[in-house]
C-alpha cells in the first residue's frame, strides 16, 4: 500500500475531517469564550438536560474526572449548574443556565458555518447521500458493539 492509499483509507479519512473540523471551530469559537470540549458539554445538555454527570460522560466519551473539571468550569462562568438528583442524594443532575441558552443559537451558527465550509461545493443530494450512508455506518458499529448483525438496508441513491 503506498502513501496515497491511506489518505483514501475510510478510518484515515474520518479522523481527519473531524480534527480538521474541530479546529476549525475551535478558531471560530473563541469569540464565545468556550472551548469545542465546553461547548460539547453544552450542545449535549442542550439536548437533554437534567442527566446525571456519569450519563453526560458516556455520552461524551470522557470520564467522569474530567466530565467534573469541565463542569466546574463551566458552573463558575455560569453556564451550567448542578442540582441534586431527586432520587439519589449522592448524585447530580446537570441544567444549563439562561447564559448558555441564551447562546446555544450562536454557538449552533457556528457550528452550521464550519460544516458549510467543510461541504463547500458538495450538492444538496450528495450531502443527503453522505450523510445517510454515515448513519448506516454508525448503525453498522452499534450492531457490532451489541453483538447483532447489521439489519439489511436499502441500496443506496446512485450518484449523479
Amino acid at each position: 500500500m503506498n502513501k496515497a492509499d491511506l489518505n483514501r483509507r475510510f478510518g484515515f479519512l474520518l479522523h481527519d475531517i473531524s480534527r480538521l473540523m474541530k479546529r476549525r471551530f475551535d478558531r471560530r469559537a473563541e469569540q464565545v469564550g468556550l472551548t469545542r470540549a465546553q461547548w460539547s458539554v453544552v450542545a449535549h445538555l442542550y439536548r437533554q438536560e437534567g442527566v446525571n454527570q456519569a450519563t453526560l460522560a458516556d455520552w461524551l466519551d470522557i470520564k467522569q474526572i474530567t466530565l467534573a473539571r469541565l463542569a466546574d468550569r463551566l458552573e463558575a462562568a455560569g453556564w451550567l449548574e448542578r442540582r441534586p438528583h431527586p432520587g439519589d442524594r449522592r448524585a447530580k443532575c446537570v441544567y444549563l443556565t439562561d447564559k448558555a441558552h441564551a447562546q446555544v443559537e450562536q454557538m449552533r451558527t457556528l457550528a452550521d458555518e464550519v460544516q458549510e465550509e467543510a461541504l463547500h461545493g458538495v450538492s444538496p443530494e450528495h450531502r443527503a447521500l453522505l450523510i445517510d450512508l454515515l448513519l448506516q455506518v454508525k448503525d453498522n458499529l452499534i450492531s457490532a458493539q451489541n453483538g447483532e448483525r447489521p439489519a439489511p438496508q436499502a441500496a443506496p441513491l446512485p450518484l449523479k
